[in-house]
């Protein structure tokens, strides 16, 4: 098991979050690879999408169906802030995860974390746990409890 998925299992359970992960034996990067491989509907899965604030460069976390695209106006309404994409190499060194693998929990360095309102209307979703082929499955409310994320309309 890789260190990216050890440190989200580790987090997990000091969480008090109950999961499994799953290594799914082919990629889970896309939202529709993921959605294949788990045998769900694309809007299940979780995307971990990072940005950074404008003014100060600290990360916000995005976590947004994986039918759904987050919208930047709405995203940056929410967290107050312009954001701007964190490239894949700062991604990397400041949470512990290469892009494709980004998981809600375990990050090196804590993002603010805010979740699209329409994951809340699934009774299970998927998140990445911190490999391109690696995820678990999670109730949204759940997720959105452990990972301290607050609840906003992020997509269009």
């Amino acid at each position: 098991m890789s260190k990216s998925v050890k440190r989200v299992s580790r987090a997990a359970a000091e969480l008090g979050l109950d999961i499994e992960v799953r290594r799914m034996g082919a990629s889970t990067r896309t939202a529709e690879d993921a959605a294949a491989a788990c045998g769900c509907a694309v809007g299940q899965i979780v995307k971990s999408l990072i940005f950074q604030r404008a003014e100060d460069g600290s990360l916000v976390l995005l976590l947004v169906p994986g039918d759904r695209q987050a919208d930047m106006t709405l995203a940056g309404a929410a967290a107050g802030s312009t954001l701007t994409r964190a490239d894949a190499d700062e991604v990397r060194i400041r949470t512990g995860f290469a892009i494709g693998g980004v998981s809600p929990i375990g990050h090196l360095e804590a993002p603010e974390v805010w979740m699209d309102e329409p994951l809340l209307a699934h009774d299970q979703v998927w998140a990445a746990a911190g490999a391109p082929d690696a995820v678990f499955a999670v109730a949204p409310d759940t997720l959105q409890r452990a990972a301290g994320a607050k609840v906003a309309k992020l997509s269009g």
